[in-house]
């Protein structure tokens, strides 16, 4: 303490000392009377706080209101902080191969990943697991979870899992080790007629490449007529991967522009020739979760008109964080600029004005009295479809309102096209 205390007093009294012998001005005053608060403050903490908190944890708390205090995003990391942040632009980390979310404290599986310690040992979703390494696993958040089952890559982890059985609890308990899980951000799936659907979940370093075997694999499958681009719930990531989105879908033009307080530090992006899709129609899919990266993508290519947008405003976080590394593998994380689309719209706290604006949730469709080839008598069967089955695409379009009208909406444009010629999807 004396220490902490001896150090504080010392910059005090050089602050004072180099001011008195230059003209002092009001701010300099003020700065002065700041620190002289801060450091009573800290000794008062010190001396009488109901209990006794040591240096360390006292600065990072000092320094974390600081950086808190400045906007939501900037933030003091610790060394577990900044390992989890580069994971998640990896998407590669140790663990057990789970998708997860915690509902009343609780985690809970939604998925096991493909090929993860977790599906090798039979977790299945819907398992709540309870305890980890016999320690009982109660009022958790979201990032508390994360950090209790991630750890070194070969270590091993058991885990106590309750299970409901023909609706019986049952509990059990299961031991894998941790090993090398990787995330893909994109999935790809094709839908009748020709038209692609490309899920973004997240952008991390590899999800340019990614993208465009996606996007390859569709075509491999079926003609690709017209794209579905969803970035709905993608609270963004790597600023790179997302330029490389935009430059797959345009061949020139500015995708981003990014500004800074000092005229210096503004850096404009600008697409190259190397696009895959350059000619077919997309509609992107967002909403109040699509923040950051999702944005840059999302408003470039609508101020390129290069896609209609369908969903609900977007979250409006255009700004760019630069992370700061200092010493004991501690970061800072400081909001260093703002994001600008294409014709110089700002994204903070504005958010993407979707093209049509679509609330999500279950889609209400009519039903069709008419009588179709189905509902006659002995009437032959399809037996040459070896695509999607048209009860599961139906199902989810029923399911997803916001999916529905992006299909429909690039089907109608596929009618149009066959019998008028080529038609924009964007009205001039």
């Amino acid at each position: 303490m004396k220490t902490i205390q001896s150090i504080l007093s010392f910059l005090l009294s050089t602050s004072l000392s180099f001011f008195s012998q230059a003209n002092e001005q009001p701010r300099d005053v003020e700065s002065l009377e700041a620190l002289r608060a801060f450091i009573e403050v800290y000794e008062h903490i010190k001396g009488e706080y109901v209990e006794e908190i040591d240096d360390q944890t006292l600065l990072n708390h000092a320094i974390s209101g600081m950086l808190t205090k400045l906007d939501p995003h900037s933030d003091y990391l610790r060394p577990r902080d900044v390992s989890s942040l580069r994971d998640s632009t990896t998407g590669s980390f140790g663990g057990i191969g789970i998708e997860m979310d915690v509902v009343d404290g609780l985690i809970r599986v939604i998925t096991p990943i493909d090929d993860s310690p977790a599906s090798r040992a039979g977790i299945l979703a819907k398992d709540i697991i309870t305890h980890v390494n016999n320690e009982i696993v109660r009022d958790v958040d979201v990032k508390t979870a994360i950090e209790i089952l991630r750890g070194p890559i070969g270590s091993e982890v058991e885990l106590n899992i309750l299970r409901k059985v023909n609706g019986k609890a049952e509990e059990l308990t299961i031991s894998l080790e941790r090993a090398v899980i990787r995330v893909t951000s994109v999935k790809q799936e094709i839908l009748p007629h020709g038209i692609g659907y490309l899920r973004i979940s997240q952008f991390q370093n590899r999800t340019g490449s990614d993208l465009v075997k996606a996007i390859s694999k569709l075509q491999s499958q079926e003609q690709l007529k017209s794209l579905i681009l969803d970035l709905r719930n993608n609270p963004g990531g790597v600023l790179s991967a997302a330029i490389e989105v935009v430059d797959a879908f345009i061949s020139r033009g500015l995708i981003v522009t990014i500004k800074g307080r000092d005229e210096f530090l503004e850096s404009k992006y600008e697409a190259t020739d190397a696009s895959v899709l350059s000619q077919e129609p997309i509609v992107i899919l967002i909403n109040g979760g699509s923040a950051s990266a999702s944005e840059i993508v999302a408003g470039a290519l609508q101020d390129h008109e290069r896609a209609v947008l369908i969903g609900t405003p977007s979250f409006g976080k255009g700004s760019v964080q630069t992370i700061l590394a200092l010493e004991n593998d501690y970061a800072l994380k400081l909001t260093t600029a703002l994001y600008y689309t294409p014709s110089g719209r700002s994204i903070q706290a504005k958010g993407i004005q979707p093209t049509i604006q679509v609330s999500g949730g279950e889609a209400h469709v009519e039903s069709d009295t008419q009588v179709r080839e189905t509902d006659l008598p002995k009437h032959l069967e399809n037996l040459g479809d070896s695509g999607i089955t048209g009860d599961r695409i139906v199902s989810r379009l029923n399911q997803d309102n916001q999916l529905l009208h992006a299909y429909n909406l690039l089907r109608g444009s596929q009618l149009l096209t066959r019998s008028d010629g080529p038609r924009s999807l964007i009205s001039p």
